[in-house]
């Protein structure tokens, strides 16, 4: 059986001040009023029936999520009381689905992406559940073609051709250095693409691995399984899981796995438009502009002598006024505004730590 399950537990401290705790960046509708989650169950939908996709994410949003996606069956959503990184989502949706046909073959996809053409999208995905089908012991993650030598991004060494579409994947590298990743870059997409942070495989085939990997993990996420279909599974789910090792699926499973001979690996190239909301440099990018490079997510906005500038505001009767400026990011909510320049999109993370502890977590 295929099954898909979203990720969508990131905190989106870097889409600050709009993306809150309460209401993180995959539940705003700041994208012609649909949301990130949207989105990503639109490029689903008749891949697979709606029963067999799940959404992970914080136990605190499901009320939101449910009511966000109404197709969502409740109980396929999977609730964390805290987040502790990829690897424990992804093992313990697996749990579930495997708990359900221990041939289950999943896809992971994330709800932070902008992906075009669905048709194509959904070809590939398509390719991703045939190769492990065809192979039960196949790891697939998908490649995107690099724009820049990003640190921020796995990366994937290709190997030979097997068969259409697909390449053995020779290694992974997660998060290189800056010259490394430069080495990468210059190198072309022929050898290196990005790691999209999607994949799929087996259930069964990606807990054996966190078996292997990460021993203590996979015993905590085994009593939570245990403990699933009972009156103690709040009680066990809250006492265990945030012991877990906070670390991503990236680091613990595809790294070792991209050396460990007993598995196959393959990475399919994706070639379509695909983006990552990280930051707000990246969010400027899915926004209208003007002939000066200005990019527009507010409704009353008006920049003079300005150029490569955001403005972005959730209030549409505020109105923003920018003069002389230049590649900056001005992002206004009604208890909050961020200014930077469009080169720091990183830093807004670091700053809302000190945001914390001087204004209280009432503006996070």
């Amino acid at each position: 059986m295929r099954c898909a399950l979203i990720m969508a537990g990131g905190s989106g401290t870097r889409l600050w001040p709009m993306s809150r705790r309460c209401r993180p960046k995959q539940l705003i509708p700041f994208l012609d009023g649909r949301t990130l989650l949207d989105m990503t169950w639109e490029r689903l939908e008749g891949l697979l029936p709606a029963e067999r996709i799940y959404v992970c994410a914080g136990e605190a949003h499901r009320d939101a999520i449910l009511q966000t996606l109404p197709q969502l069956a409740a109980e396929n959503f999977v609730g964390e009381p805290v987040g502790r990184d990829t690897l424990n989502a992804v093992a313990l949706g697996a749990i579930l689905m495997h708990r359900h046909d221990p041939d289950a073959v999943m896809a992971v996809v994330t709800a932070d992406h902008i992906i075009h053409p669905r048709d194509r999208f959904q070809g590939y995905v398509e390719l991703g559940f045939q190769a492990v089908e065809e192979n039960p012991a196949t790891l697939v993650t998908f490649g995107i073609t690099p724009t820049a030598p990003a640190t921020g991004f796995g990366y994937l060494e290709l190997g030979e051709p097997e068969g259409p579409g697909r390449f053995r994947l020779r290694r992974f590298r997660e998060k290189p250095p800056a010259e490394v990743a430069q080495q990468y870059f210059e190198a072309g997409p022929q050898r290196y693409l990005w790691n999209s942070g999607m994949f799929v495989w087996r259930a069964a085939t990606l807990l054996n691995c966190v078996r292997r990997y990460e021993p203590q993990a996979y015993s905590g996420l085994e009593q939570i399984a245990e403990a699933w279909d009972t009156p103690q599974r709040a009680e066990v789910l809250r006492r265990i899981y945030p012991t877990l090792k906070k670390i991503s699926v990236d680091y613990a499973v595809m790294e070792p796995a991209s050396q460990d001979p007993s598995l196959r690996l393959l990475a399919i190239p994706m070639t379509l438009e695909w983006m990552d909301v990280g930051n707000w440099r990246s969010f400027a990018q899915t926004c209208p502009q003007d002939e000066r490079g200005n990019r527009f997510a507010a409704r009353r906005a008006i920049l003079a002598e300005t150029s490569g500038t955001l403005v972005a505001s959730s209030d549409p009767d505020h109105v923003i006024a920018v003069v002389g400026c230049k590649d900056l990011m001005i992002v206004h909510t009604p208890d909050a505004t961020l200014i930077c320049p469009a080169h720091l999109a990183e830093a807004v993370k670091d700053v809302t730590a000190i945001i914390e502890k001087q204004c209280g977590d009432d503006v996070l």
